[in-house]
């Protein structure tokens, strides 16, 4: 019986491949499949099933792809949003790989169709030796209730309450629980960071079981999270198992700098560099989105039929960036800059800057600027900078005409700690905004400082 976790880049996804007696499963594979066959072969285990814990909205799974390269069982619920599946489980059904039981349990409440799979040692169906969650249970809280229906989403965390509480509850303390996500991760939030925790210790400090169900399902259900436009997407290809990884994706074709700027002309540039780099010279009308943020931040900007074009530090990251993108099905990558932002700055062809301020140098000369906080509506609530405008970066490009910001008076932009705020300047700058600075090191720096915070 041996287990590995795999974390995606990025999105903070955790998929599982367990195995016994020469077979194996796989938990909510993601679409690049090669670490759950190269770990299958280390431990001379074949995978037999791939296992979906519900259809997943932030990233594009494998599960079919895996499948064919494998001859595994997909293994799902019998719900119409799985849409596809070999092995189709009722509440409590159960199916063997090697010498281990394996349980479904039908737990809803983030979505309609999540499961949970309860595994088993060989000859003890009584005490579980770990619990599969998917998104019904992460480490200190649970997945977010909203995306079934908005509307209902203090009745999803009523459900989600009740699910955890008859179905994972009882299982022993002991039980080790395997979420399908951790910190960072766009569906939900709030979550601990730990490498691991059982359902014992998530007894402890977890919100499910802490608050009662009125509590839980006011506070989870009135959690005010973003709804990236890429779920639309995620939710569609995933009806039917994922996607196969796209060959293009790992032969994006570079381009010297004159040639990239006629054959990125009138396309969606995306400068993936960290936001000091950006600010101090970039090409004009690029994306600043930093390259851990491409996995999600990619898909606010782009869709699945945008040409993108990619400019990195250097060339080594062209690779990293295409793959970030293509987890979201993000697959039109047309080029990238050979030799990275480097080659630009040498050839002579226009740069544009931004620029950036210390904390202390806003405090000391406020009157001069305006200040927009670009992070999500919590953590605005939670404490921001006097004065402060707000707007979610992902929804910034569509509500300008809504802040009535001027154009002409130098503008500041905030976030935790400067990432988000790059994408608010480059998005501000296409917009035609004159002076506009990164508050770099965001909150974060500004708290630090001992600088006043507005509730």
């Amino acid at each position: 019986m041996q287990m590995r976790r795999f974390e995606t880049p990025g999105i903070a996804h955790y998929a599982y491949l367990i195995a016994d007696g020469g077979k194996a499963a796989v938990f909510d594979p993601g679409r690049f499949v090669e670490p759950y066959l190269d770990a299958a072969q280390e431990l001379d285990a074949h995978i037999t099933h791939v296992v979906e814990t519900h259809r997943q909205e932030d990233f594009t799974m494998g599960s079919a792809y895996l499948a064919q390269l494998t001859g595994a069982q997909i293994v799902n619920g019998p719900f119409e949003t799985f849409g596809h599946g070999d092995l189709r489980l009722d509440d409590g059904d159960c199916f063997s790989l090697g010498g281990l039981t394996i349980r479904g349990l039908h737990t809803p409440g983030h979505t309609p169709e999540s499961m949970s799979y309860v595994v088993y040692p060989p000859g003890n169906e009584r005490s579980a030796w770990c619990v599969l969650t998917g998104d019904a249970l992460f480490y200190g809280t649970t997945g977010r209730t909203d995306l079934p229906d908005e509307d209902k989403s203090v009745q999803n965390a009523a459900l989600l309450y009740d699910s955890v509480h008859s179905k994972l509850a009882g299982l022993p303390d002991t039980t080790l629980v395997l979420p399908a996500h951790g910190p960072g991760s766009v569906c939900g939030s709030g979550m601990a960071e730990k490498p691991f925790s059982t359902l014992g210790e998530e007894k402890q400090y977890n919100e499910v079981f802490r608050l009662s169900r009125d509590e839980f399902s006011r506070k989870k259900g009135g959690e005010r999270l973003p709804r990236p436009p890429y779920f639309r997407l995620m939710e569609r290809v995933n009806l039917k198992g994922g996607l196969s990884p796209c060959q293009r994706i790992d032969a994006v074709p570079l381009f010297e700098a004159d040639d990239f700027a006629d054959k990125s002309a009138g396309s969606l540039v995306i400068d993936a560099r960290e936001p000091e780099g950006f600010a101090g010279g970039h090409i004009r009308g690029s994306h600043s989105i930093w390259l851990g943020g491409l996995p999600v931040f990619g898909g606010w900007v782009a869709d699945e039929k945008s040409p993108v074009y990619l400019i990195t530090d250097r060339t080594a990251d062209v690779r990293q960036a295409a793959r970030h993108l293509a987890r979201i099905g993000i697959d039109q990558i047309d080029g990238a800059l050979a030799g990275g932002f480097g080659t630009w700055r040498k050839s002579g062809l226009p740069i544009e800057m931004s620029g950036t301020l210390t904390p202390q140098t806003l405090a000391d000369n406020q009157d001069r600027f305006q200040v927009l906080d670009v992070r999500e509506a919590d953590e605005y609530a939670e404490g921001h900078i006097p004065g402060a405008i707000h707007m979610y970066v992902g929804y910034l490009a569509d509500n300008l005409h809504k802040l009535q910001l001027s154009k002409e008076r130098p503008l500041v932009v905030t976030c935790g700690v400067g990432h988000r705020a790059g994408l608010g300047v480059s998005i501000l700058l296409r917009a035609g905004f004159r002076e506009v600075l990164n508050l770099l090191g965001g909150m974060s720096a500004w708290k630090a400082s001992g600088l006043p915070v507005e509730h």
